[in-house]
Formats: C-alpha cells, sequence, structure tokens
C-alpha cells in the first residue's frame, strides 16, 4: 500500500515526494556545479566566480546561500583586512557527493548515445 503525501499542497505517492524534496533542495539551476566543485575542497567566492565560469555574480550569490540555508555548504568568515570568505560543504554536501559520481558515469556510458 502506497502511502500518501503532501508537499507544497500537491499530493503524492510512494517515493514521489523524497525525490521532489531532493530536487527543490539540490535542482536549483546551479547548485550541482557549485557542489561539484566545493567536493575538490574549500573555496573562496572569486575562486568559485572563476571555476564555474559560467555562472554570474548574482546567481552564484544565490546559489551559495540557497545551499548554505539548506545546510549543504558552510559560510565561514575569517578575521582578516579585508575579511576572507571561505565555502566549504558540510557533511550534508559531502554526501552528495556519490550521487554525482553515479551522475558522471551515467553520463560517460550515455553520452555518445
Amino acid at each position: 500500500m502506497n502511502e500518501a503525501y503532501e508537499l507544497e499542497g500537491e499530493e503524492f505517492t510512494g517515493s514521489q515526494p523524497l525525490i521532489c524534496e531532493g530536487l527543490q533542495l539540490l535542482g536549483a539551476k546551479w547548485s550541482i556545479l557549485v557542489i561539484s566543485e566545493l567536493s575538490k575542497g574549500p573555496k573562496r567566492f572569486k575562486q568559485l566566480l572563476r571555476d564555474v565560469a559560467i555562472v554570474k555574480t548574482q546567481s552564484l550569490t544565490d546559489t551559495l546561500r540557497h545551499l548554505e540555508k539548506a545546510g549543504v555548504v558552510r559560510r565561514t568568515v575569517f578575521p582578516t583586512v579585508p575579511v576572507t570568505v571561505e565555502y566549504a560543504l558540510t557533511e550534508k554536501g559531502e554526501d552528495f557527493r556519490t550521487v554525482l559520481d553515479e551522475m558522471e558515469k551515467w553520463t560517460l556510458r550515455w553520452k555518445r548515445s
């Protein structure tokens, strides 16, 4: 028997709501690219902007705020002059690395089809 769930006013059954929640959390336009970059290690904003060159400044800011609020990214401010801010994945964010690895495998397997 499938349980019914309600998410943002819509009713779902089975695993649908869990997938929807995951997509809401990590499916934002640039989230996966940012998580992928941060999985290589902590970075400052300008480093991320350079390494994810396709993302504009405001979009990166919005994405980092979204991921920080979701508990995927940790923002650390260092008391230097000028202030240094570093972004890193939390345990929750690091755990997503397995999903990224599987996405890469799937893409490599099917990209030529």
